[in-house]
């Protein structure tokens, strides 16, 4: 069988859509993937609502904690094959230097963390942010991969990342 591709989600404060983006993965795509999240900026903790969020959904988040994205250019790190940014701050600051030349794209999905308003206001903007990583992810997760070149994949990674609701469609660094 094949290696699963290793995939980093990246926001700043890896709080909510960066950890939302990894529980899907982990989930959609167990096997064929192996997702991670990190931050240029960590909050330190996730924030509860995205834990409420995904843990109503039977999504195991155990494993989830806030953490900074030099973790995954450190020796030994896994070698990431994919980085997406989920927030236009991460997308528009200089990455790190990522081992094995990851193939990037940007995920730009407004912060729920920003939300404003009622629980229920709150609750729906999580809700919202998870639906449409959840849509995109979908999408990367059918491509086949082992089987497009380079510049194919690219072309599509930019597609998936202007799809309905993107808040910019600038590449990751």
């Amino acid at each position: 069988m094949d290696q699963p591709f290793n995939v980093l989600f990246l926001c700043t404060g890896n709080s909510a859509r960066s950890i939302m983006a990894e529980a899907i993965l982990n989930k959609a795509g167990a096997g064929k993937f192996r997702a991670y999240s990190a931050g240029s900026r960590p909050k330190g903790r996730v924030h509860p609502e995205t834990l409420k969020l995904l843990q109503g959904l039977g999504c195991d988040t155990s494993g989830c904690r806030s953490k900074s994205w030099s973790e995954f250019a450190n020796p030994g790190a896994p070698v990431l094959d994919f980085v997406f940014t989920v927030c236009d701050n991460a997308a528009g600051e200089a990455c790190p230097l990522w081992p094995g030349q990851p193939m990037t794209a940007h995920l730009g999905i407004p912060d729920p963390a920003e939300a404003k308003g009622t629980a229920a206001e709150v609750a729906l903007a999580f809700k919202d942010a998870y639906r449409m990583l959840h849509r995109r992810i979908g999408v990367f997760t059918s491509l086949p991969l082992r089987s497009l070149d380079q510049l194919s994949l690219q072309a599509k990674l930019r597609e998936i990342g202007g799809m309905d609701g993107a808040t910019t469609t600038t590449d990751a660094g």
